[in-house]
This record gives structure tokens, sequence and C-alpha cells, in this order.
């Protein structure tokens, strides 16, 4: 099969990745930190390595506020919720985001408005196909408490400059970033872009294992509890430790997982930059052939997220992306990539667009097969109602 499906998770992982994961399965079956044995313990030193190591790697502010989810959804909800769950009783913040989002964003989001616990402006796109900086700073109200927004769209692959962004705020206003489709691809500094949250999915560009995620946040941000439960400290207390990360991290922790999310960030911290040069050239590669095969539309520009999102006009997304997996062993994704309000603002949300999603263990010749498979399938639905 050739796996261009990398923006949905990542297919090919490094081999030191694969290895720390089944490593920990086979030799570190115990609970880290929740007894007081060797290897309770010395599986929680792990973790503490893997924190800092991540917070080091994201510009982050040290490993107590390095805390460790499932997946970016869950770490956007503890964000999100987050917010909410902090603001003053009886107060219903207002949130900036913006219509490039996904739904890990927008439903809580969304959640919150309904129950009248924020209020939202959702900014449109410009030009470029993106948001400005100084369309966030247009939003501002006297109330406002953050601004929860995309790095990378995953339908298009179109970047918000969070630097930019938090130029343009007033200082009182947090950033929240979901960082799903730019993490592992392009270097993020929390500090130097004054991001207060960077939500982290292991699974795609940072190289882990399904079930490995982060959320890192500033010294300005305290999230309340989202999840409760057991922590391994202050146990007699029927409230959630006062001290991150124990905090936000309640039941046990998904050892294997954290291990490979640790294996990736150590993977990219050598090759990032040379692997998104790779991604750039074969996205560009990609989309410059599609664009000269009659009856293609491209959404995306060359960019080192590896996302080029396409409609073919004889065939709707979801058969399109059918046909390449059928018959040419390709895998893709069609349909609305869970984003509805970015396919409406691109116009797209009768059908859904075709996201290819290369990584840096895709090839040319791969990029060359499909290229073929797509002008093939155009060809021969032409005409076809």
């Amino acid at each position: 099969m050739i796996y261009f499906d990398n923006a949905a998770t990542g297919g090919r992982k490094p081999h030191s990745v694969l290895s720390a994961a089944c490593e920990a399965i086979r030799s570190a079956n115990a609970n880290p930190g929740r007894s007081g044995h060797t290897l309770s313990v010395t599986l929680a030193e792990n973790l503490l390595n893997c924190r800092s190591f991540l917070s080091d790697f994201f510009g982050g502010y040290g490993y107590e506020r390095t805390v460790f989810t499932k997946n970016c959804t869950e770490a956007l909800n503890i964000a999100i919720f987050g917010l909410a769950n902090a603001a003053p009783a009886g107060k219903a913040p207002h949130i900036i985001t913006t219509v490039m989002e996904h739904n890990s964003v927008l439903r809580p989001l969304k959640a919150l408005e309904r129950a009248g616990r924020a209020r939202l402006t959702i900014l449109r796109l410009n030009g470029k196909g993106t948001v400005s900086a100084e369309a966030f700073a247009a939003a501002v109200q006297s109330d406002t408490r953050a601004a929860v927004f995309t790095l990378a769209s995953n339908v298009t692959g179109a970047a918000i400059d969070p630097a930019a962004v938090r130029a343009a705020l007033p200082e009182r206003v947090l950033t929240v970033c979901d960082g799903a489709q730019a993490c592992g691809h392009i270097p993020i500094d929390m500090r130097a872009h004054g991001i207060d949250a960077l939500c982290v999915a292991g699974h795609k560009g940072m190289h882990g294992i399904a079930g490995s995620g982060a959320l890192l946040f500033s010294e300005r941000y305290d999230p309340a509890p989202f999840l409760y439960g057991g922590s391994g400290s202050e146990s007699a207390d029927p409230d959630m430790p006062s001290f991150y990360p124990d905090r936000l991290e309640a039941g046990t922790l998904n050892y294997p997982a954290a291990m490979s999310l640790f294996e990736g960030a150590l993977y990219l911290k050598t090759y990032m930059a040379e692997n998104a040069g790779r991604v750039l050239e074969m996205t560009e590669t990609l989309t410059d052939g599609l664009k000269k095969i009659e009856g293609f539309e491209v959404f995306s520009s060359p960019n080192p997220f590896g996302i080029a999102a396409f409609r073919c006009m004889y065939l709707q997304s979801e058969f399109f992306a059918q046909e390449l997996s059928d018959r040419y062993g390709i895998a893709v994704r069609g349909g609305l990539h869970c984003a509805p309000l970015m396919h409406e603002a691109l116009g797209s949300a009768d059908g859904g667009l075709v996201r290819a999603g290369l990584s840096e263990f895709n090839t040319v010749r791969e990029v060359q097969a499909f290229l073929y498979a797509a002008e093939a399938i155009a060809r021969e639905n032409r005409g076809a109602p």
C-alpha cells in the first residue's frame, strides 16, 4: 500500500519508536509512581525525563507543566474546559477561534457556548486561505479570555502564525494552540512564540504510537481539572492535587505510548529540518501535478505538513478515495475531515475534499504513482453524473 493518510495518523514509525513501545510492553508492566518498588519508581523517572525533554523540545515551561494525554483531542478538551472551569462563578468568558478548526476545538467550545459558559467569536478566512493576526486583534472584547486556534489546518495545510497573533493581542489574552498537524513538522517554541497552551498529537508528525499526546502550558495559565481520579499523590484529599502535572493526570498513564513519544521527539531533534524539506518538496510535486490534470481543483499550497487537498469534478471525494484504495492500493481520506466550518469557508461542504497526507517516509515515486492513478480515475469518470 502507498500510505498517504499521515495527516490522520502516521503510517511508518522510526525503528527507535517501535522498539521503545515494545520494550515498555514487554518489561515495564508496572504503574509509574503509584508504588514504592524499584520498577514503579524507575518508570516514574523515565516519565519525568520524557516530560523534561518534551518541554525543552517545544520551548515549554518545565516538566511539571507537561501533561500526558491519550491524544490531541484530550489535550484540547483539558485546555478548553479548563479555561471555563477556572473562570469565576457566573462568568462566561469571551473566546476567539476560527473557521479553520477541527471538531476537537469546535465541539468543546460549542458545548461551553450552549451551556452559557463561554461566548464565541469565529473568525473567517482571508484571501490567502488563513486567518490574519489583525483579525484576532479586531475581535478582542473587554472580557476576552483566550484565542484558541490551529497552527496548521488539517484540511489544506494553511498555517496561522502564533507569534504574530500573540503580538496583536492584549497581554491578558491567553493563546491556546492546536498543534495536531504542526508538531513534529516545524519548530515550535512556546516561549518565543507566546503560546500559553500547546496541544500535541503524538501519533502524527511526532511519530509516537496511537494513544500518545501531551498538553504543555505556561505559568500564566492554570487550568482546572477536567478528569478526576487517582493520581498517586494527596490521596486523602477529595479534590485533585493542588500541583501539576498530578492535578491534570487522573488514572494510570499509558507508559508505552509516552515512551514512544519520547523516542519520536528524540528522532525529530536530529531529523526534523531535513524531513520538512523533503515533505515540502513532495507536496509541491503532488499539488503541481494535480493542477495539470483536467477536472481537478487544488486547495493546498506546498507546505511542510505534507497536506494536499483537492477535488475532482467528476467524482465525489469519498468515492474518489475509495477508488484509489480499491484499485491502486493508495490510502487517502475523503470527506469533511472533522472540520465542517473550514469546508463551508472553502465552498467544499457539499461532497468534501480528498486529502493526501505525506510524511518523510514517502517517496517521489509514490507521488508519481498517485498522480498516474488520479489521472486514470478522472479520465474514466469524465461525463459521469
